[in-house]
């Protein structure tokens, strides 16, 4: 019930760990306690140079981390904040059964690290 590209996601992450010295740095949950994600961005020129994330959860929120982080490199803030569940959900040809809420963990991460973007210009 999991799509090839969900697995290699899963098994192969992209961009795992955290960036020196990030430009945004956003967060869903609470590290330690749960579920979370943590998104380091780094920004270049209005637009995301290179993304890492950390992640506590299942399979699937960490093919949503590795994904999310792939889809943003070289997008500006706005075209960035049009990403939403639905559209990182879709890039890993779907979801599981059960498992059609964990791109929020990933979105909600990506949004408290944009919202932040107005003190980097």
């Amino acid at each position: 019930m999991r799509s090839a590209t969900l697995m290699d996601h899963f098994r192969n992450p992209r961009n795992v760990g955290a960036l020196e010295n990030p430009d945004l740095v956003g967060t869903a949950g609470t590290p330690g306690q749960g579920n979370f994600m943590v998104l380091h961005l780094k920004m270049a020129d209005g637009r995301v140079s290179e993304a890492r994330f950390r992640c506590h959860g299942c399979g699937p929120s960490i093919a949503c981390g590795s994904m999310l982080t792939t889809l943003i490199v070289g997008r500006k803030v706005g075209e960035c904040s049009e990403i939403d569940e639905r559209i990182l959900a879709e890039a890993l040809d779907g979801m599981p059964p059960g498992k059609e809420h964990t791109p929020g963990l990933a979105i909600a991460a990506l949004r408290d690290a944009l919202s932040k973007a107005k003190v980097v210009g």
